[in-house]
C-alpha cells in the first residue's frame, strides 16, 4: 500500500469511528471535541490525518468550526422518508421533536417558457404560477424550492396558504388530488443563489430533487426543483418485499 492510499485509509478510520461516537452520543451536540493533539494519542496517527478526516466531518455535516474556540458536534441530521407520502415536510420534522417553518420568497404569474409549456400541455405564454419557497428547521433554511403550476388550473394562490401544505391546499382549494408523483435526485453544489438562501459557502454539496406531480388524468399539475443541504439532509428510503 502506498503512503497515499495508507494515509486515506488512516483518516477513513478515524472519520468512521467519530462518527459512531457521535451517533452513540459519546459526543453530544454543539459540545466540543477533542483537540487535534488529542485526537492524535487517541488514534495514534499523525495530526494531519485528524485534520483530513475531521475536514471531511466538517463537510459531511457532522461537525462545525468555531474560529479560536475549536470543533464542535453538529446538530443531528434532518431525517426525511422519500417514501412516505402520508406524512408531510412538518409532520416528519416535528415527529424528531424539531420546529418546522416555510416561507414564501416569491408568489407570481409568469410566461410559460417552451419546457414548462411541455410539461403542462399549455401553449408558451400561457400563464403559470411560481411559487418560491424555504423550509426551514428550527429556523435553519434546509431546503430551497421554486414550484410550477398552471395558471387555469390554480388560479389566485395565496401566500400564507402556500406557506403550509401545497398539495393539502390544492385538494381543499381546487378538488385537485395529486395521485403520484416521479421525482429524480442528484447531487449538486450550491451556486451563488442557493448559497445564499440556504446560508452556506458558494460550492457547498447539496441534492437536487426534481418532482412532476400528477393529477389522475395523468397530467403534470406541478414541476418543481427542491435544493437540500447536503450538511443538513439525510433521506430514508424503504422498501417492502
Amino acid at each position: 500500500m502506498t503512503e497515499a492510499n495508507k494515509d486515506s485509509a488512516l483518516h477513513s478510520i478515524v472519520k468512521d469511528s467519530i462518527i459512531n461516537l457521535i451517533n452513540n452520543g459519546e459526543y453530544k451536540a454543539n459540545t466540543k471535541l477533542p483537540t487535534e493533539a488529542e485526537f492524535c494519542k487517541k488514534y495514534g496517527v499523525s495530526r494531519t490525518t485528524i485534520r483530513t478526516a475531521l475536514q471531511q466531518l466538517t463537510i459531511e455535516g457532522y461537525v462545525y468550526r468555531v474560529q479560536g474556540k475549536g470543533t464542535f458536534v453538529a446538530e443531528k441530521k434532518v431525517k426525511q422518508s422519500l417514501t412516505s407520502t402520508v406524512e408531510q415536510f412538518s409532520d416528519q420534522i416535528m415527529m424528531q421533536g424539531k420546529n418546522p417553518r416555510i416561507k414564501v420568497l416569491n408568489l407570481k404569474v409568469i410566461e410559460a417558457t417552451p419546457i414548462l409549456a411541455q410539461y403542462f400541455e399549455r401553449e408558451v405564454g400561457a400563464p403559470v404560477n411560481l411559487l418560491e419557497r424555504i423550509r426551514y428547521v428550527n429556523d435553519t433554511p434546509l431546503q430551497y424550492e421554486i414550484a410550477y403550476l398552471p395558471w387555469n388550473s390554480t388560479p389566485g394562490l395565496d401566500t400564507k396558504a402556500c406557506e403550509k401544505s401545497l398539495y393539502k391546499m390544492l385538494e381543499q382549494k381546487y378538488n385537485i388530488k395529486i395521485n403520484k408523483t416521479i421525482e429524480h435526485l442528484e447531487l449538486t453544489l450550491a451556486d451563488e443563489i442557493v448559497a445564499e438562501k440556504l446560508e452556506v459557502p458558494i460550492g457547498s454539496p447539496c441534492f437536487l430533487l426534481e418532482t412532476f406531480a400528477y393529477i389522475e388524468e395523468e397530467k403534470v399539475i406541478e414541476y418543481s426543483k427542491t435544493i437540500f443541504r447536503g450538511d443538513r439532509a439525510h433521506f430514508v428510503i424503504e422498501r417492502n418485499y
